[in-house]
């Protein structure tokens, strides 16, 4: 069953199927409101399908992974509609949630009409059902992962079990290696001791070695080869675009879920789901949790997708964006196409249009002779 609404907000009308009014905000968020950016509830799958649900996988990996979305969505509904985001007193929590469920809306055909139409509980439903998709989707890549991550970075001695985690993470020197993050010296044995100890634990802002080129840091150049390992481009390959397409060069024929959901370019919460599916993998954690303290996903998540999308790193992140794009998408490309009025085809087809003019014109001049002539016998 869906969360209900608080006692005391059940008597406030919803604003489904109306226009909304509002009013401005003060610009403070609510204690008592569920952030919609964080994960729902866990539910048990049921078996109704639902488009929703094809459309909610892409969304949990494209769009934004932690998201609870029934929150979102009435958060969203909920919005004042009568005057844009930027002149609205809100938290800048609260408008990246509008600019999320903005998305959400733009990705699902007909969404906001059927959200606009429904009842309470028919919009819970349809929210239930794209949370439905994201969480599998996510629990899909996350199994998939799981063994195929240590094919890319062997050969590893002493091997580690496909299925099996416990070994993974700063127990293991190749797999402690990558996710140890560039502040530390992963050669220092007495550092080592206190990450596989846990004395000395990594905050998901702390990013780890992998997410660079080579896994090779700059202190004096941060930004120099960020997220641009090959490891990350495997990962983005195996998930968006096929399993089989990671060793090969990039097919248009490809049928991957990027294809599938019409997903021409990169976008910068793609790369962070990726980069956190990747790291994730290569922990020792068993399950996949925002709140555990060894991943700590959500803030790894949060810290990446924050950095792509803020707006004074864009001369930075245009290239980046630019070089995956390139990596991932055949079809991607910035070069100027000629104009098509200088082509070989284009030139034909004016010949043939001047012939045809002359010969109406000629036809046209014959007509009018003959008229005449039969006008002066």
């Amino acid at each position: 069953m869906p969360n209900r609404q608080d006692p005391e907000e059940e008597n406030v009308p919803p604003r489904y199927g109306t226009k909304t009014t509002g009013t401005p905000r003060n610009g403070q968020s609510d204690p008592d409101r569920p952030t919609s950016l964080t994960w729902g509830p866990r539910k048990r799958p049921n078996l109704h399908t639902d488009p929703l649900i094809h459309h909610g996988r892409h969304f949990g990996r494209a769009v934004y992974a932690f998201a609870n979305i029934q929150a979102l969505v009435l958060s969203g509904l909920n919005a004042d509609e009568d005057s844009p985001p930027e002149t609205q007193q809100l938290s800048s929590a609260e408008r990246r949630e509008l600019r999320v469920f903005k998305k959400l809306l733009a990705m699902v055909p007909d969404l906001e009409k059927r959200l606009m139409t429904s009842s309470e509980e028919d919009v819970m439903a349809i929210a239930s059902m794209l949370q439905k998709g994201a969480s599998s989707g996510r629990s899909d890549d996350t199994k998939s992962l799981k063994g195929v991550v240590l094919d890319w970075i062997g050969p590893l001695d002493p091997p580690l079990a496909r299925n099996v985690k416990q070994s993974r993470g700063f127990h293991h020197d190749r797999t402690g290696f990558l996710l140890c993050p560039p502040e530390l010296d992963w050669s220092d044995s007495d550092i080592r001791k206190q990450l596989r100890n846990k004395e000395l634990t990594i905050s998901g802002s702390h990013w780890p070695i992998f997410v660079y080129k080579n896994e090779t840091y700059d202190p004096e150049a941060p930004w120099k080869g960020l997220f641009r390992n090959e490891l990350l481009v495997k990962g983005f390959k195996h998930i968006f675009t096929s399993p089989s397409s990671v060793d090969d060069e990039p097919k248009a024929t490809r049928s991957g879920n990027a294809r599938i959901h019409g997903m021409t370019q990169i976008s910068p919460a793609a790369l962070a789901y990726t980069f956190t599916q990747v790291r994730f993998a290569l922990s020792s954690a068993g399950v996949f949790s925002r709140t555990d303290a060894e991943t700590d996903s959500e803030t790894f998540y949060t810290s990446v997708l924050k950095l792509l999308e803020d707006p004074e790193e864009q001369d930075e992140v245009r290239p980046l964006i630019l070089w995956w794009n390139q990596r991932i998408f055949p079809s991607f490309s910035t070069a100027r196409r000629m104009a098509p009025t200088s082509s070989a085809l284009s030139k034909i087809k004016q010949r043939r249009r001047v012939l045809m003019d002359n010969v109406a014109k000629e036809d046209c001049w014959a007509v009018g002779t003959s008229t005449s002539l039969l006008r002066n016998p």
